[in-house]
């Protein structure tokens, strides 16, 4: 696509990632998550392979008919990954997933669980791509995604777990937050200056719908502006 160090492309780096983590702890990466991450953090909803009993509470899938309105369509049929990804496929709920913000906001421990050291969590929020912008997702299947450019105008770098803005965002949150997000509609934020973590879900295709980031935008708006000083 161009030569390495001129430009950033989001990829599936994450996924050579996870088959890393698998060859350094010695087990699978279901193992090691439920060993080093969701067990030890009490995140009981969370998992590659879900129960009869959490697949009756799973949220369904929509889409926007040609009227604009919202159109519930299959997910998926209930069949345990063959083979599980650093980079996604993963159930969870947004209590569970908010728990894991929570860990990463308080340096890599919460309620007595140490998941990282607090040094490995700075290293994650880092910038690692110098002056080059992350910019416009172009989107290469229009029914999964559409083009995504959540902050027009914006600085934005990566590191090496979120996406970061350099500048705030108007009535949102403070320059130096970290974020990302899922497929349907899932979106995370955690706002190191004022102290707090934001999830919400959707489960909505494609990704970046309009309607879905506007009620996005007005969540994260509303809880920055709650939380920061008068």
């Amino acid at each position: 696509m161009f030569e390495p160090g001129t430009k950033w492309a989001y990829g599936g780096s994450l996924e050579k990632v996870g088959r890393l983590v698998e060859i350094a702890g010695g087990q699978s990466l279901e193992r090691y998550f439920r060993d080093h991450i969701t067990g030890p953090l009490g995140m009981n909803d969370t998992a590659f392979a879900i129960t009869d009993k959490q697949r009756a509470r799973q949220a369904s899938l929509h889409v926007r008919g040609a009227d604009g309105k919202l159109l519930a369509k299959a997910l998926e049929k209930p069949i345990a990954p063959a083979v599980v990804s650093g980079g996604g496929g993963i159930y969870s709920t947004a209590p569970d997933y908010l728990t894991l913000l929570q860990a990463l906001l308080n340096g890599g421990s919460l309620r007595g669980a140490s998941i990282l050291r607090r040094d490995t969590v700075t290293q994650m929020s880092a910038n690692e791509i110098g002056d080059l912008q992350v910019g416009i997702l172009k989107t290469t299947n229009p029914a999964l995604s559409n083009d995504v450019d959540f902050f027009p105008g914006a600085r934005l770098r990566w590191g090496l777990g979120h996406m970061i803005n350099l500048d705030p965002v108007p009535h949102g949150r403070s320059t130096g937050s970290l974020t990302w997000a899922g497929l349907f509609n899932t979106y995370y934020w955690i706002d190191p200056a004022i102290r707090i973590a934001g999830v919400i879900m959707m489960q909505i295709l494609p990704f970046a719908d309009g309607q879905a980031l506007m009620a996005y935008r007005h969540f994260e708006r509303g809880i920055s502006q709650a939380f920061r000083p008068a």
